[in-house]
């Protein structure tokens, strides 16, 4: 009885999750009109904003998520700590504090890194087509995860996940987080280290 009910309220939040709408932006990343996130998403995909956040831990751990197997685009695929998009009439910051609370279950300060547009296709499923701010935080409270946004989590050394990534096991990560990373890795290394 008890699976029935948390597979219901899953059903019912991810139906409400489908119908809200998503911000459409131009390639300067302003503000162009809304659309609903399944929409957003179908064929090559509409430019829309979205984000991505980097929690690490006192250790300098990056934590990685595994997500849901329900999710209709990169299911099982592991990726950034938290990723979503700003719903209409919501600022950046409360889109991402909204977002950490209900998968993570956290709260953090965080420090913006940059924005860039990436495009890419899940098989003839959908696709992603986004304009996505990066921030980065340092976080020690415990996680309380949501089961139906994330499979699993792990904490992985940033010098681990770059051998990850370049080797075999690449393939099994998102390719926005692959992205994110690779600029990181690249351009913000002392960002990452100035949160310890």
């Amino acid at each position: 009885m008890m699976d029935q009910v948390v597979r219901r309220h899953a059903s019912e939040r991810e139906d409400a999750e489908e119908s809200e709408s998503l911000i459409l932006v131009d390639e300067a990343d302003r503000e162009i009109g809304h659309l609903s996130k399944s929409e957003c998403h179908e064929g090559r995909g509409i430019l829309h904003r979205a984000f991505s956040v980097l929690i690490f831990n006192g250790h300098g751990e990056l934590l990685l998520q595994q997500r849901a197997a329900s999710k209709p685009l990169w299911p099982l695929f592991w990726s950034n700590s938290c990723c979503s998009h700003p719903r209409r009439s919501e600022s950046m910051e409360g889109a991402v504090q909204r977002r950490l609370r209900e998968e993570l279950g956290v709260r953090c300060a965080l420090n913006f890194l940059f924005k860039f547009h990436y495009q890419a296709q899940f098989e003839p499923i959908g696709a992603e087509n986004e304009i996505c701010w990066v921030f980065i935080g340092r976080c020690g409270e415990p996680l309380s995860i949501d089961r139906s946004e994330i499979l699993a989590t792990r904490w992985i050394s940033p010098e681990a996940l770059q051998l990850e990534l370049t080797g075999s096991g690449g393939a099994r990560f998102t390719p926005w987080f692959k992205l994110e990373w690779g600029r990181i890795w690249r351009d913000h290394r002392q960002d990452v280290l100035a949160l310890f």
